[in-house]
C-alpha cells in the first residue's frame, strides 16, 4: 500500500464531497477514559475513543460542511475518507483504501464564526472540530460487502 500523500485525499459525509472545504482532516486515537476497564479490554489493549479531526473553512452558505455543523449539531453521519483519492469507479482497492465510519457532527470548542482582521484578500476563516466516531473506522481493499 503506498504511503499517504497530502493531496489526493477526499472527505465525503453523507455522500457529499467536502474536499475544498478542508485542509486538515486526521483521524485520531486516544485512550478511553473510562472507570471500568475489563481484563478482555486490558488484554486486548485496553478501550480507545476515535475522533474525526478537521479544519475546514467557514463557508455560510447553505449546502457546506460548515452549514452542516451550524444546522446538525448531535447528528450521526456516514464518513468517508480516501486518503489516496477515490477511484473512479468508487471501489476500494490496496492501492486506494476506504476508510468508512460513523460520526457524531459537533461543533467546535473554539471559533464557529469570524476571527482576526487580516489585509490578505484570499484569507479564510476556519473553524477546527472533532466528531466522535461510534465506533472504529473500518478500512476497506476491496469492495464492501
Amino acid at each position: 500500500m503506498p504511503a499517504v500523500g497530502s493531496r489526493s485525499l477526499v472527505l465525503v459525509i453523507d455522500d457529499d464531497v467536502y474536499t475544498d472545504a478542508v485542509k486538515d482532516v486526521r483521524i485520531k486515537s486516544a485512550e478511553t477514559d473510562s472507570d471500568f476497564v475489563s481484563f478482555a479490554d486490558a488484554a486486548a489493549g485496553g478501550l480507545r475513543d476515535y475522533v474525526l479531526a478537521l479544519t475546514l473553512k467557514q463557508d455560510t452558505d447553505v449546502d457546506t460542511l460548515w452549514a452542516l455543523i451550524w444546522g446538525s449539531a448531535g447528528t450521526t453521519v456516514d464518513v468517508e475518507i480516501w486518503p489516496h483519492g477515490e477511484p473512479l469507479d468508487g471501489v476500494p482497492t490496496v492501492s486506494q483504501p476506504l476508510f468508512l465510519g460513523q460520526a457524531i457532527v459537533a461543533e467546535p470548542d473554539g471559533d464557529l464564526l469570524g476571527g482576526e482582521a487580516n489585509a490578505s484578500a484570499t484569507m479564510r476563516y476556519v473553524s477546527e472540530v472533532e466528531w466522535k466516531y461510534v465506533a472504529k473506522p473500518v478500512m476497506y481493499t476491496e469492495p464492501l460487502p
